[in-house]
């Protein structure tokens, strides 16, 4: 999967936070459950996992404030069966 461009539903905590709720991907909504965030001068990151088990990582540039989801790069992925 090449990065692409997507709609993110989502909360913002007082904290800084993001609770991503769903990804709206080739016309739908995707349900996902979130793992770890963190902050680079790329922009906020979000690990996040699809029902399949599909584990990627979504960003939010700030230059743009536009998402943008990529494979997870951390080394390996792992689906569950």
């Amino acid at each position: 999967m090449a990065e692409k461009q997507i709609g993110v539903d989502c909360q913002f905590e007082v904290d800084g936070t993001i609770r991503v709720r769903r990804l709206f991907i080739d016309g739908r909504w995707l349900p996902v459950g979130q793992g770890r965030q963190w902050v680079d001068r790329l922009g906020r990151h979000v690990l996040v996992m699809f029902g399949d088990g599909q584990v990627s990582q979504i960003t939010l540039r700030p230059d743009t404030m536009t998402w943008l989801l990529r494979p997870h790069d951390g080394g390996y992925q792992r689906r569950l069966v």
